[in-house]
């Protein structure tokens, strides 16, 4: 069986393909279904049934972590939710009685962001963000015999589709739209994802537990239950692409261009605005002024930018409050503390004082500090000796330091 790739724990756990191999011949590209017998193991420590009935009866879900579906539409939120009852009068948490009687007529359960709330799906995700460079997200389908939850259609992220139990039939059609963006969803094209649907499909397989299917935004598809519940695990990964780097430039440019006072002058007193032609002369000065300003771009500035987007679109290993509160009224010149995982840290020496950035927000460091925050970054953990107790208790509040935590 395939093993793992260095720089890569979870990706081999969803394609046979090596990573080099799945990057050039089908990211963002084409479909590729990898089957249980090619993956090194089964997907049912992420999810199973007995999960699922934990979290809509005992964990007190709310929508949006729950929605319903059935033959191809969504249901009302009032159709599966109820009150909270005493002491937790909260007019919309799951009600297990309703789903109860919905799932048994015939309608499919969605489970939203379940890396938010379901510890093993939240680490892989968060794994495979960090190795993808793009985030990641989660949901769960769970679909009764014979029942199709949605009709056809295509998501503006790609999809890896990991089938927990049962059986699902798979059709894919060719994109109507190449690599949607998105703003550009399929309801915008409803008749021509109709008449592609129509047509006969470039893939349909089943899907059993343990296989996989990698999907690119763009690609149609629907997928039906056979003989049992079938529930499958869809990891969506939200691609950056160069249109986010477009909109990046574009604001760059026109922050530039603030600054020239040719452009602060007013247009021709009684211009006519219904004449394209009177506009000819402006045009042309204004988009010279953004030729030149994109010429002169700032990649820095552009990294900055969507550095500050990445951290904003997925989350920092889980934290406790409790913990981190002992630790730091435990803190002694020993003690190892270690940097919080996925914390997407960096440090800008641009202005003073220093600027510690991170998902964890921003810190402000002393220019006495700064040589102890870089070893820490380079090394990725310090004792508190090296640090300096202030700054390490400040650290350890501010979500950027933990004290590991003891595994049973």
């Amino acid at each position: 069986m395939p093993g793992p790739v260095a720089g890569h724990a979870v990706l081999p756990r969803l394609i046979a393909v090596d990573p080099e191999t799945f990057a050039a011949d089908y990211w963002g590209q084409r479909p590729l279904l990898t089957t249980a017998a090619e993956l090194p193991q089964p997907f049912d420590d992420l999810l199973s049934a007995a999960t699922i009935d934990e979290l809509v009866s005992e964990r007190g879900l709310r929508t949006p972590f729950l929605r319903v579906a059935k033959n191809g539409s969504t249901l009302a939120e009032h159709a599966f939710t109820a009150p909270g009852g005493v002491g937790a009068g909260i007019a919309d948490q799951v009600s297990d009685d309703k789903l109860v009687g919905l799932f048994a007529d015939g309608a499919t359960m969605v489970l939203q962001a379940l890396h938010r709330v379901w510890p093993p799906i939240l680490q892989l995700c968060q794994q495979l963000a960090g190795e993808l460079g793009h985030p990641v997200q989660a949901n769960a389908y769970v679909t009764p015999p014979q029942n199709q939850g949605f009709s056809n259609h295509y998501d503006v992220h790609d999809v890896f589709v990991l089938q927990i139990e049962g059986e699902k039939c798979w059709r894919i059609h060719r994109p109507v739209l190449d690599s949607p963006l998105r703003d550009q969803p399929w309801t915008d094209r409803r008749s021509a994802v109709s008449a592609r649907a129509a047509e006969e499909p470039m893939l349909e397989a089943v899907l059993r537990p343990g296989d996989c299917l990698y999907l690119p935004r763009g690609f149609l598809h629907a997928a039906t239950a056979l003989g049992g519940v079938s529930t499958h695990l869809t990891i969506g990964v939200h691609t950056w692409t160069r249109y986010a780097l477009a909109e990046q430039l574009v604001a760059q440019a026109l922050r530039t261009v603030a600054g020239d006072p040719e452009l602060h002058s007013s247009l021709a007193l009684g211009i006519d605005l219904h004449e394209p032609g009177a506009l000819r002369e402006d045009v042309d000065a204004v988009c010279g002024a953004l030729i030149g300003a994109l010429g002169a771009r700032d990649l820095t500035q552009v990294s900055t930018a969507l550095q500050r987007s990445s951290r904003g679109s997925q989350r920092a290993a889980p934290l406790g409050p409790l913990h981190q509160l002992r630790t730091a009224e435990e803190l002694q010149p020993d003690t190892v503390l270690v940097l919080r995982a996925h914390l997407a840290a960096s440090f800008d020496q641009t202005g003073t004082p220093s600027v510690l950035r991170s998902r964890a927000g921003e810190l402000t460091v002393s220019e006495d500090d700064v040589p102890a925050v870089k070893a820490l970054l380079d090394a990725g953990q310090a004792v508190v000796a090296d640090l300096g107790p202030e700054l390490a208790r400040r650290l350890v509040l501010g979500g950027v330091l933990t004290r590991p935590v003891a595994r049973a």
